[in-house]
């Protein structure tokens, strides 16, 4: 059966390309893992990393005493006695160190960011310049008398923070203590009395900024807090686990976001997500994993048309057709990390359809090339990859197309008798022999 053995060759050809396509993925995947681990360590060494600032904590010391009496004892540690008989004693006064976290009484905070995406062979990074102001107010409840430490953590301990300042009151303390990756501001307080602390820096971060009120993990309750975020992008995104803004605005290229909240009990933060670009490598890998599935709609498509028109579209033709699709994905892969993505995927298009079309005009003819190849190789190659550029929509690109397909297929093949086609071909006649020459007596 001729159609048969033709379209078990077709399944040879696209279970070959198949294996292309996957082999070409794993590649893909490996390089951009590859480059990707090597490249964030440096990237972030250069740049910074992602930054979760913590709100700055006060700690109030103070020193209690402790009266109590004691026995008098003698060298020998025998209690000494008055001329009663009774024990003598003496009053002995403890000194005990005591500390208490003092509350934020208010929060004013105003953050602007910057993105400066940067690329690196086939990683994009999402980079941004971050200024920050924060001013918070701690006012002292307790009854005692001591000394207020105020502690502002880093958010990142290898970070670089420039311009950066404390003031205490509208003025620069001289006692500013680095420790670790904090520093800490002493100040002895009186009860009742209010503080005013300031911090100001301008450093860089990668992917994403947040604010965390209350430690993460940890549910408290935070009061009158204000933040106001600046960005110059307008794809704006919120990180996971933080608070919408209570109001937003466009201004200019971005957006004008606040947090208002007077008397908030929370355990989430709040924070940007640097809006991501197109990743050539993870692109380049997904579009070959899935491209078996434009070949197949291709070939069924060239097969059935070719059939109708009855012309004689060889499975060896299918195989260079193949081959031209893959090299879609090929020059695709490793152009990529050398030119932007969308200059990539033209030049790539370009190329497979031309290969296509200027083959199949040879092959078939122009006419079927351009009309029933060239459109369709547009269609189902070049679109479908094209979806893979919008998230979320490769899915549904695939539904439409497979359900177009079938629909206009059985529209064209609707009154094709398959019993015919794929009847047993007739057996070749033998050819006739030329009948003797009877001889001819001398």
């Amino acid at each position: 059966m001729k159609e048969i053995g033709r379209l078990m060759a077709l399944g040879l050809v696209f279970c070959t390309a198949s294996v292309a396509w996957l082999v070409l993925a794993g590649v893909m995947t490996a390089r951009t893992s590859s480059q990707e681990d090597g490249l964030r360590g440096r990237v972030a060494d250069l740049w910074g990393t992602p930054l979760e600032q913590a709100a700055p904590t006060s700690t109030f010391h103070w020193v209690e005493e402790f009266k109590h009496d004691e026995v008098v004892r003698d060298a020998d540690g025998k209690a000494e006695r008055d001329k009663n008989g009774q024990p003598l004693l003496h009053t002995v006064v403890d000194h005990v160190q005591r500390d208490a976290n003092e509350r934020l009484s208010s929060t004013a905070l105003t953050v602007d960011l910057t993105l400066d995406q940067r690329r690196k062979g086939l990683m994009w990074f999402s980079l941004y310049d971050v200024t920050f102001d924060g001013t918070w107010t701690v006012a002292h409840a307790g009854d005692e008398a001591g000394t207020m430490y105020f502690d502002f953590t880093f958010p990142a301990a290898d970070g670089m923070y420039d311009d950066f300042r404390v003031t205490v009151d509208g003025k620069e303390p001289a006692n500013v203590v680095p420790v670790g990756s904090l520093v800490r501001v002493p100040l002895e307080v009186a009860p009742g009395d209010s503080h005013t602390f300031s911090v100001h820096y301008v450093s860089r971060g990668m992917d994403r900024f947040a604010y965390l009120p209350v430690p993460r993990g940890q549910v408290d309750q935070v009061d009158n807090f204000t933040l106001a975020m600046t960005t110059d992008f307008a794809a704006i995104d919120f990180p996971t686990y933080t608070m919408s803004p209570s109001e937003r605005k466009e201004s200019g290229k971005g957006w004008k976001l606040d947090w208002a909240f007077r008397r908030l009990v929370t355990g989430s933060g709040m924070g940007m997500e640097m809006p991501q670009r197109i990743q050539p490598g993870p692109l380049a890998a997904e579009m070959s994993a899935s491209a078996p599935i434009s070949l197949a709609l291709f070939m069924m498509w060239i097969y059935v048309i070719g059939l109708l028109k009855k012309l004689d579209i060889h499975p060896m033709n299918h195989l260079f057709i193949a081959g031209a699709f893959f090299a879609f994905h090929l020059l695709f892969g490793y152009t990529a990390d050398h030119l932007p993505v969308e200059w990539a995927f033209g030049l790539s298009s370009v190329v497979s359809v031309f290969l296509v079309v200027s083959y199949l005009r040879l092959a078939v003819g122009p006419k079927f090339a351009v009309r029933e190849a060239g459109i369709a190789q547009i269609v189902y190659l070049v679109g479908f990859s094209l979806a893979h550029f919008f998230d979320g929509f490769t899915g549904l690109a695939v539904t439409i197309l497979g359900t177009a397909t079938l629909f206009a297929l059985m529209q064209l093949t609707g009154r094709v008798k398959w019993s015919e086609v794929f009847a047993a071909s007739p057996p070749a006649k033998a050819p006739s022999q030329p009948s003797a020459t009877p001889a001819v007596p001398a």
